[in-house]
């Protein structure tokens, strides 16, 4: 039997609020938290440290998600991608610029995207969209 968390889709209005909630769900037993990165979440679904630590497997009830793809959809991603342009050397310039061509383009990926792709990639991570 797999243990179930869930991220409350209402809670998430951007970015930084969507690691506020994966914080609170996954790492309040934690003396620190998940920065706003890709790479954190990527790196706490293996389940190294937080709730996910020791466990096979797990169920992450995702509610009122479409509230959370809407908070996380176009606008968000583009905002996300302009602000790495304003830290030259620190970020891919050229990356971001064609991730935004796509996206006003309509073809790109938002970061609700990426996020459901990272969670694909962790079999043992059951994430059910309600």
């Amino acid at each position: 039997m797999s243990t179930e968390f869930r991220i409350e889709g209402t809670a998430v209005v951007g970015i930084l609020s969507f690691y506020d909630e994966l914080n609170r769900v996954f790492m309040a037993g934690e003396s620190w938290t998940l920065g706003p990165s890709l790479d954190a979440l990527d790196d706490m679904l293996y389940g190294g440290y937080g709730a996910l630590h020791g466990l096979e497997g797990a169920r992450v009830v995702w509610t009122d998600h479409a509230a959370s793809r809407h908070a996380l959809g176009r606008s968000e991603t583009i905002a996300h991608h302009r602000s790495k342009l304003d830290r030259p050397g620190t970020f891919n310039a050229e990356r971001a610029r064609s991730a935004i061509a796509d996206l006003e383009a309509g073809t790109g990926s938002t970061y609700f995207d990426t996020v459901l792709e990272i969670f694909e990639s962790h079999p043992r991570i059951e994430l059910v969209l309600a």
